[in-house]
């Protein structure tokens, strides 16, 4: 049973920073791909950034340059350090993971999110 939980979302000025993490049971074996997604009010969900099971990281480009993905294997934990931060940042943030294939297969287990609040 795979389990994600993500926690330190919260309020943050502009230009501020806040680093999400997500607990999870995913151990990081060779193929899995861990990511980072968010959801604002009225807008579609999106990917912020992916990293694989290699360390390998892909991010939107509304986030290249202010966010980093990493994952610590031996703690089962993946982190999303966020500088720089902008109204336009405010979102519902989810952890998620693909198991096997990759970070182009689809990614079947998602956390509940955590708050991100940018003003």
């Amino acid at each position: 049973h795979v389990q994600l939980v993500e926690s330190g979302g919260g309020s943050v000025q502009t230009g501020g920073s806040l680093r999400l993490s997500c607990a999870t049971s995913v151990s990081g074996h060779f193929g899995d791909c861990m990511g980072w997604f968010r959801q604002a009010p009225g807008k579609e969900r999106e990917g912020v950034a992916v990293i694989d099971s290699d360390g390998l990281a892909k991010y939107a480009d509304s986030v290249k340059g202010r966010f980093t993905i990493s994952q610590d294997n031996a703690k089962n934990t993946l982190y999303l350090q966020m500088n720089s931060l902008e109204p336009e940042d405010t979102a519902m943030y989810y952890c998620a993971a693909a198991l096997g294939y990759g970070c182009s297969s689809v990614f079947s287990y998602w956390g509940r999110g955590t708050q991100v609040t940018v003003s």
